[in-house]
């Protein structure tokens, strides 16, 4: 192959490159039966999102590991300060502040922070000694970090993506070292919190998606009625779907979001469990191949970052998942490259292009 291919472009890990497309691919077949046989409004601003975005992966896949090392904490300082004029300048739309406008460009931060808290926690492990890990002072700095952030997403109000921050961070941590015991004690401190958080932290509206998330069937045409549709939808499925264009809870508009949040119901009525397993084994694979990719480095900041990358991509699809089969409250999670929108496609496909840096970093260190 290299005879005819230069060489950067025959040492791209071609395998999960055609995974991610084949995803993606899916997805856009899902959005055009969701819009009615349509490509508008859905299937070509999501097909050529897609192809920018897997475009920039292949070029942040040149970004050195030095460069990612060094700039981790500038990386978290300048998104940060994003996530600050989001509370400042930031639009309004569906009752939250969550996007930064730039003329005809729109960015949510707190996407980016997902990746950002992972560097940092990982830069900042990396430069831990490890006779420190097991001390006070390795939880506090770390904690402060994930909490800043966190805070403010949550505050725009943005429930989902603030856990998804917490993961982020807490999945490094956990890997660095840090004493189960200290998790543990943390777990039980949220178990205590958890009822004042949901009397005065929570959102009238949070509150509600918490209790509908317990007892669906308590409100089935009003707060319960995503979770009770999607239900419908994802059972009405069977094994192999009722086929391409032949979805009625999606084409009859009784699944609302069908094209964003909900995208995995409208998928699974249409090509059934088959679908699903198909997406689901898809995602895991490049999944595994990520925290392979961690495995195989040898510099600690590598080894951590490329890890919380991968756990990042799992939650995505974990928490999805269990949003639309009603086994987690409804968070507005999407299932990245399927569900229409930029910001989690631009996310998962930045992991991408890191992880394959990574990855590069790691063999040009065995080679030499």
């Amino acid at each position: 192959m290299s005879g005819f291919v230069p060489a950067p472009l025959a040492a791209l890990p071609w395998r999960v490159l055609l995974l991610v497309a084949g995803i993606g691919g899916f997805g856009l077949i899902v959005l055009y039966s969701a819009a009615g046989g349509s490509l508008t409004p859905w299937v070509v601003p999501q097909g050529a999102r897609f192809l920018v975005f897997l475009a920039g992966s292949v070029v942040l896949s040149r970004v050195p590991l030095d460069w990612w090392k060094r700039s981790a904490f500038w990386i978290y300082a300048v998104i940060l300060v994003l996530l600050v004029l989001v509370e400042l300048l930031g639009a309004v739309r569906g009752g939250s502040q969550r996007w930064l406008g730039f003329g005809p460009l729109r960015i949510q931060p707190s996407e980016l922070m997902k990746l950002a808290i992972v560097l940092a926690c990982a830069r900042f492990y990396a430069l831990l000694p490890a006779t420190e890990t097991r001390r006070f002072a390795a939880l506090w700095p770390a904690a402060v970090l994930i909490g800043l952030p966190a805070l403010i997403v949550m505050a725009q109000p943005d429930l989902g993506t603030g856990l998804m921050i917490c993961a982020g961070g807490a999945t490094v941590m956990f890997l660095a070292g840090i004493p189960l015991r200290l998790f543990v004690g943390g777990a039980l401190a949220a178990a205590v919190a958890i009822p004042v958080a949901f009397e005065y932290v929570l959102h009238d509206y949070q509150r509600h998606r918490v209790l509908i998330f317990l007892d669906p069937e308590s409100d089935p045409l009003g707060s319960g009625y995503h979770i009770s549709q999607s239900k419908i939808a994802i059972g009405s499925g069977g094994i192999f779907g009722k086929g391409f264009l032949n979805g009625t809870q999606s084409h009859l508009d009784y699944l609302p979001e069908g094209h964003t949040d909900f995208v995995f119901a409208t998928m699974a009525e249409e090509w059934g469990l088959a679908g699903g397993a198909f997406l689901i084994i898809a995602f895991l694979l490049v999944i595994r191949w990520g925290v392979n990719v961690g495995v195989r480095a040898e510099d600690r900041f590598a080894k951590l970052a490329a890890a919380g990358l991968a756990t990042t991509m799992f939650f995505y699809m974990a928490i999805n998942l269990m949003m639309v089969m009603g086994l987690a409250p409804v968070v507005g999670i999407p299932l990245p490259l399927v569900s229409f929108g930029g910001s989690a496609q631009m996310t998962v496909l930045i992991s991408l292009g890191i992880l394959m840096g990574i990855d590069r970093s790691s063999k040009l260190r065995q080679r030499w």
